[in-house]
């Protein structure tokens, strides 16, 4: 007969829950407050909203040092956005946009004429016909911007007469009976012309139009004196006379060209060194690049008692290609003036001899010790003895 084993269990009677029940109650229970805040001086209340207010105007200031800087730079593009749009405004293929050729109406007389008028309406150079203060005149105008969208027409100093022969004769004949009168008359021709110049005009005659009498090479420099002789009954020292008075006193350039194109060919240069003008302003009233200030913009300054020359010996020396100052340093210890280092060149023999002489110095650069070398050696020596200025030293 086989035996049940039971399982062992813990049995808790009534008794014990009751007594665990009466622990728990008498047991008395903790309850967590936290801790009494501590209350705050006035003194600490101030210091806080100090600070507070501090760290507040630290970030107005820093705020308002962004937006600065933000409008600086803002400010800074506009300016090299400016800068760079007036640069280009100037350069000559935007600047001859700008400018007009003025051509006096009776100009278009004249046979041949039309080839002016061809040859700016084939460059695409904007041009016009209105009268002029002097008649035969061909003057330019150039648009400025003013304002914001404004722009205004400014008139150039150069001025071009076109005249025919027979209209330089009659200035031939006023000129001289002006200088007979010691200036008291001007006559018909003069008057205008006189008054332009008045105005810090720049006036060139071309005259033209010598299809009776072409001239060759052989007598081209005796032209105009030929050509107005027998016209005006003068003799040539005469003639040159007027030339010399209209370009001496009055500013008057006088110019004999051969037919209407080589008048062409005169305005589109004119028009063309117009162009050019502003850009060469501009680059001709800045700085040169290569002027840096410092040691090397005054000299070498060299006093009384000689103190200074070694100096300017050695910037002599540097100034040979790839001659560095250590390298002046060590050709001017070894020869304190170029007058020791000719009558070193001179002690010795063979051309040579003379060429590699300082090739054996020795250069200290940075803890590092090298050699003058026979390039740099054989550069000073022909920089030094060389008679031809146009030698090329490299």
């Amino acid at each position: 007969m086989s035996v049940l084993r039971r399982a062992k269990t813990w049995e808790i009677s009534e008794s014990e829950d009751s007594d665990h029940d009466l622990k728990a109650k008498s047991e008395p229970r903790v309850t967590l407050s936290p801790p009494a805040r501590k209350r705050r001086s006035k003194e600490e209340i101030e210091a806080e909203r100090l600070k507070a207010k501090e760290r507040k105007e630290e970030r107005g200031r820093r705020r308002a040092a962004r937006a600065r800087e933000k409008e600086e730079r803002r400010q800074e593009q506009q300016r090299r956005r400016e800068a760079a749009d007036t640069l280009k405004s100037l350069r000559p293929e935007s600047c001859i946009k700008s400018l007009t050729v003025c051509i006096e109406p009776a100009l278009l007389q004249h046979d041949g004429s039309d080839i002016l008028l061809d040859t700016l309406a084939m460059l695409e150079w904007r041009f016009t016909l209105e009268s002029q203060r002097l008649s035969r005149s061909i003057t330019w105008t150039r648009e400025l911007p003013q304002g914001e969208d404004g722009r205004v027409c400014v008139e150039e100093e150069q001025m071009v007469l076109v005249f025919t022969l027979a209209d330089f004769v009659d200035v031939v004949i006023s000129v001289k009976e002006m200088a007979d009168s010691d200036g008291e008359g001007t006559g018909a021709v003069l008057s205008p012309l006189l008054e332009c110049l008045n105005r810090n005009k720049v006036v060139t005659m071309l005259v033209t139009e010598f299809e009776s009498a072409r001239w060759t090479k052989e007598s081209e420099d005796h032209f105009p004196e030929q050509m107005l002789r027998p016209k005006l009954g003068m003799k040539s020292r005469d003639v040159e006379e007027v030339l010399v008075y209209l370009q001496l006193y009055r500013n008057i350039s006088v110019v004999f060209l051969e037919s209407w194109q080589d008048v062409t060919d005169h305005v589109c240069a004119v028009t063309k060194a117009l162009s050019k003008r502003p850009f060469k302003l501009l680059t001709e009233g800045s700085e040169l690049p290569f002027c840096v200030a410092g040691s090397w913009a005054g000299g070498a300054r060299v006093e009384r008692d000689g103190s200074g020359l070694r100096d300017v010996w050695s910037r002599q020396v540097q100034q040979l290609n790839r001659a560095s100052p250590a390298v002046a340093s060590a050709v001017t210890e070894s020869f304190p003036s170029p007058q020791l280092l000719l009558q070193a060149y001179r002690d010795l023999g063979s051309e040579a001899e003379k060429k590699g002489m300082l090739a054996g110095l020795s250069v200290k650069t940075e803890g590092k010790e090298r050699r003058v070398g026979p390039d740099i050696s054989a550069r000073t020596y022909r920089c030094l003895t060389a008679e031809n200025p146009q030698l090329v030293l490299d």
